[in-house]
Parts: C-alpha cells; sequence; structure tokens
C-alpha cells in the first residue's frame, strides 16, 4: 500500500508526468512517421503509379495495426488500472494473455490475407497498372505480420507499466532500422517495391525481439512468465473491451481508405490516390505527435482514474488538450502555406503534385479541431469507458466520414473527395466537446463527493 501511495504517477506534478511520459512517445512516433515518410520519399522516385501502390495497400496495414492495437492498447490500459489498484499479479496476466493473443491472430490475418490479397486489392481500387505493385509489396508485409504484432502490441504494455523510455527505444530500433535497409533493398540489390517491404519486416522482427528481451530480462517492472501464455477468458473479454475502441477506429480508417480510393478513382484516376498517400504521409508527421500524447498521457489518467484522483485526470487531460492543439496549429499554417514543398518532397510528377497540393489545402483545412477530439476521446478509453471512445471515435472515422465521400463527389467531383475529410472533422469535434463537457462535470461532484 504504501508503493501505492508514493507511486509517482500519483504523486509527481501532471506537468512533469506528462513530459515524462509523452517525450519519449512522441519522439519514438515522430522517428516511426519519419520512417513512413522516407519509406514514401524512395518509394516515389520509383514512379507515380509506385506511390498509388503503396496507398493501395493502406487498407491491409490499418487492419494489421487494428489487431495490434485491440489486444496492446486495450491490454495496457487495464495494465494501468490494475497498476494504479496494487494488483500486479493481475497485471502480469494480462501481459501473458496479451501476447498468446498477439501471436494467434495475426497468424489467422496472415493467412487470410494471404490468400484473398488480389481479390482485395482490386476491391481496394487497383487497376491492372498498379495491382503488380501492391501484390508485390503486401505478399512480403504479410509473411511478417506476427512481428509486428508482437512489437506494437507488447510496447503499448511495455509504456503501460511505467517504463516510457523503453518504449521509445523499441519505436527507435524499428525505424532506425528501416530507414537504413529501405535503400539497400530497394536501390543496392535493386529489389523495387519488394525491397521497401522485406526491410519493413526485418525491423519490425528487430522490434519484436526488443520487446520481448524486455519482459524476460528481469529487470522489467513485469515479467513474462510461462504461467501466464494461458488464456483466461475474463482478461480477453477485458481486454476486448477496452480495446475495442481503437480496433475499430482502425478498421474504420481501412474502410475509409477503400471507399476513399475507389471515389479518388472514379474521380481522379491513378493520380489522385497517390496524391491520397503523399497527403496522409504528410499528415502523419503533424499526428504521431498527438498520438504520442495520447500514449503518454494514458497511463497518468488511467492509474489516476483507477485511485480516484479525479482533480489529477482533469489536469492531465487539460494539458494534453493544450499541447495537442498548439501542435495542430502549426500542422494548419504548414499545410495550407508550404503545401507545394511538402508535396515535392515526395514526387515531382507535375500531374501528381498538382492534385496533391490542391488536395491537401482542402483536406486539412481543419486540422486546429483533430488534437482536441482524438485527445478527448482518448480519455474515455484510458478510463476504461470503451463505449464512449468508440463512439466518438467511429464519428469522425465512419458515422460521418463515409456517408461524406459517397455524397460529397457525386455533387463536386475529385473536390468532393478533399471536402469529406474536414466536413468530419468539425462534426466529429462538436460533439465530442459535448461529450467531455459533460463527463468533467461528472468528475468534478465525485471529487466533491470524495472531499465530503
Amino acid at each position: 500500500m504504501t508503493d501505492q501511495l508514493n507511486n509517482p504517477l500519483r504523486t509527481e506534478s501532471i506537468g512533469k508526468l506528462l513530459i515524462q511520459f509523452s517525450i519519449p512517445a512522441i519522439v519514438g512516433m515522430m522517428v516511426n512517421a519519419l520512417y513512413n515518410v522516407v519509406d514514401r520519399i524512395y518509394i516515389g522516385w520509383l514512379g507515380p503509379l509506385a506511390m498509388t501502390g503503396i496507398g493501395l495497400n493502406l487498407p491491409f496495414m490499418t487492419i494489421l495495426m487494428a489487431f495490434g492495437m485491440l489486444i496492446g492498447i486495450g491490454g495496457g490500459a487495464n495494465i494501468s488500472i490494475r497498476l494504479g489498484q496494487g494488483k500486479r499479479d493481475d497485471a502480469e496476466r494480462i501481459l501473458g494473455n496479451a501476447l498468446t493473443l498477439l501471436i494467434l491472430i495475426m497468424a489467422v490475418v496472415s493467412v487470410v490475407g494471404l490468400a484473398f490479397k488480389v481479390p482485395l486489392l482490386y476491391q481496394f481500387g487497383a487497376s491492372d497498372a498498379t495491382i503488380g505493385y501492391a501484390n508485390e509489396y503486401i505478399t512480403i508485409i504479410l509473411f511478417g505480420a506476427i512481428f509486428q504484432g508482437v512489437g506494437f502490441g507488447l510496447n503499448n504494455i511495455i509504456r503501460a507499466e511505467g517504463s516510457p523510455k523503453i518504449a521509445m527505444f523499441t519505436m527507435l530500433i524499428g525505424a532506425i532500422s528501416n530507414i537504413i535497409l529501405d535503400p539497400i533493398f530497394i536501390f543496392v540489390f535493386d529489389m523495387g517495391i519488394a525491397g521497401a517491404a522485406l526491410a519493413t519486416i526485418i525491423s519490425q522482427f528487430i522490434s519484436a525481439v526488443w520487446v520481448l528481451r524486455h519482459f524476460l530480462s528481469g529487470n522489467s517492472k513485469l515479467t513474462l512468465k510461462k504461467a501466464n501464455l494461458k488464456l483466461d477468458s475474463e482478461i480477453i473479454i477485458s481486454t476486448f473491451s477496452i480495446g475495442m475502441s481503437p480496433f475499430f477506429m482502425q478498421i474504420a480508417a481501412s474502410i475509409v481508405t477503400i471507399v476513399s480510393n475507389n471515389a479518388l478513382k472514379n474521380t481522379g484516376g491513378d493520380i489522385a490516390i497517390g496524391a491520397m498517400t503523399v497527403i496522409n504521409a504528410i499528415a502523419i508527421m503533424f499526428m504521431m505527435p498527438i498520438f504520442g500524447l495520447n500514449q503518454g498521457s494514458q497511463p497518468i489518467i488511467g492509474y489516476n482514474y483507477g485511485a480516484k484522483q479525479y482533480g489529477r485526470v482533469k489536469q492531465t487531460l487539460k494539458l494534453a488538450i493544450l499541447a495537442a492543439s498548439s501542435i495542430c496549429l502549426v500542422a494548419f499554417i504548414s499545410t495550407q502555406f508550404f503545401t507545394i514543398y511538402l508535396v515535392k518532397i515526395f514526387n515531382r510528377d507535375p500531374e501528381l503534385v498538382s492534385t496533391a497540393t490542391q488536395g491537401m489545402k482542402i483536406f486539412l483545412c481543419m486540422m486546429p479541431f483533430i488534437g482536441f477530439q482524438i485527445i478527448s476521446a482518448n480519455y474515455f478509453q484510458a478510463v476504461g469507458k470503451a463505449p464512449k471512445a468508440m463512439f466518438l471515435s467511429l464519428l469522425r472515422q465512419v458515422i460521418v466520414l463515409i456517408p461524406m465521400l459517397i455524397i460529397l463527389p457525386k455533387f463536386f467531383g475529385l473536390t468532393g473527395v478533399w471536402m469529406a475529410g474536414p466536413t468530419a472533422d468539425f462534426i466529429a469535434s462538436v460533439v465530442t466537446a459535448i461529450f467531455i463537457i459533460v463527463e468533467m462535470r461528472h468528475l468534478d461532484s465525485s471529487h466533491q463527493e470524495q472531499i465530503a
């Protein structure tokens, strides 16, 4: 009990904790984003259709990420809450179950993906001109999916146990390996787009070994034990319960990409899909720090919520929103006023540059609101209120965005595809604001009852 009361998550200043937990996550995520950007720059040098091939695989990539989040974030949030309650043994049981689930689920996803990849790619918007690039890339990625699942999933648990620097190094090791291997396999070995995929799975394997070594070394706060690998139905249900929100958010992102790719193909052709791939690569550079803030704030919010320290919960949320909104303001200025320079980093094909420049200015015009919406939705996930977190995430990614992607292009053509994003961002932010105001009032009343 004394250890619990003296835990820095309960006693240290919120500002210091948020910096301590978020900066490593942000650094790691930025390096990871840099890998994605560098990866697309190298692939862009292979031609605009190669860039489109990568864009066609985004649904596959987001599905793989979804399952990693389902277990990693679901298990990590539960572990933070259990540690806040002083239940270390329960936290270690969740860890063991998480590893087993990650291996089993990713193996199944790989087999299914390899069996149906070609017809799926055509459904994702592929044409005869781009199917070769897309198929070559995803075949190799699916063979290494287990490495991605274990590395990414367990890294969320490393962060949840209170080891943000170790979690940062996981991402640094994987991303730096990828950045080094990409040009070697793509250009030195002349493997083209297959080289980019091979560099990716080798880097994910290195990350997976790193996280397993951490939990088996005896130096971690939680230990991976053989007895805890046996699946427990209660742990599975609780993990899925919280992890479903980010899982469905990623699945939604995959569905959105499929709908978007087909809308882009119908209104702007293969080049439009390549342009969206460039826009997403640039956007992710600005979004990754926000995701890092999410990861940094989650254990602080989860622990203090479990310990009924509601004032600290509110303070963490406010600081995280302020930081995320500041990042989004910088992103807005960059993408509106330096658009063409950002696009030309990836490809200088005149048609692709023109399409991506026009699209980015419209698609990302609501950036100042996005940080608030993402951080606030993550709050509900961190405190175990999965249905609300899921709804708020899906509101932006599915409930508004998909109908807009179907309706607006009928009236505005390609411009309608670009308009769908900011429309969804604005509506989701307004609804999220209502939810978070109600929740903060509830926390205030709970805090007053505690004092009384």
